[in-house]
C-alpha cells in the first residue's frame, strides 16, 4: 500500500509542480508550443524525481514521505544511474498500457489454470533489478547481515 502512495505522491507533486508552470507556457505563443513545453517539463521534472533525486537519496520525492527506498538487487547497494533510467522508462512506457495487458491476459482461473502465453511478465517483476523497500525493513536487514558477518 506504501508503494502505491508514494507513486500517486511522485504523479500529484510532478502535475503540481508542472500546473504552477502553467502560466509561463501559456504565455509562449500558440496552443501547440503550451502542449509541447507543458509535456517537455513534465517529462524532465518526472526525470529529475525518478532519476537524480533517486540517486542521491535512494529514494523519490513521494517515497522519501512515505518512507520507502529503492535498492539494487540482489546485494541491497544502491542502483547506478543506468538502472534507474531504465526503470524511468519502464515506468513511462510500460506501466500505463498495464489495464491493456490485464483485459487482453486475465488471471488464470480453476478452468485454466496456466496462464496465457500472451502474459509473459508477472505483476510485481521489475526488469531493471531495483525494488522498492520500507526504510525499517532495509534498516533490518543491514543488521541481520552485519550479525551474520561478525
Amino acid at each position: 500500500m506504501r508503494r502505491y502512495l508514494a507513486v500517486g505522491l511522485d504523479c500529484y507533486l510532478c502535475l503540481l509542480a508542472v500546473g504552477l508552470l502553467v502560466r509561463s507556457c501559456l504565455d509562449s505563443g500558440g496552443t501547440g508550443r503550451a502542449v509541447a513545453l507543458l509535456v517537455a517539463q513534465l517529462i524532465v521534472l518526472s526525470f529529475a524525481n525518478q532519476v537524480l533525486l533517486t540517486m542521491v537519496v535512494r529514494a523519490s520525492a513521494g517515497k522519501l514521505i512515505m518512507g520507502v527506498r529503492v535498492i539494487r538487487l540482489p546485494d541491497a547497494g544502491r542502483p547506478g544511474f543506468r538502472r534507474l533510467v531504465l526503470r524511468w522508462l519502464y515506468g513511462l512506457l510500460w506501466l500505463p498500457l498495464q489495464p491493456w495487458y490485464r483485459l487482453r491476459c486475465p488471471e488464470p482461473t480453476a478452468r485454466t489454470p496456466e496462464r496465457p502465453p500472451c502474459c509473459h511478465a508477472e505483476p510485481h517483476e521489475d526488469l531493471a533489478g531495483v525494488r522498492q523497500v520500507r526504510r525499517s525493513d532495509l534498516r533490518l536487514y543491514r543488521a541481520a547481515v552485519a550479525g551474520r558477518t561478525d
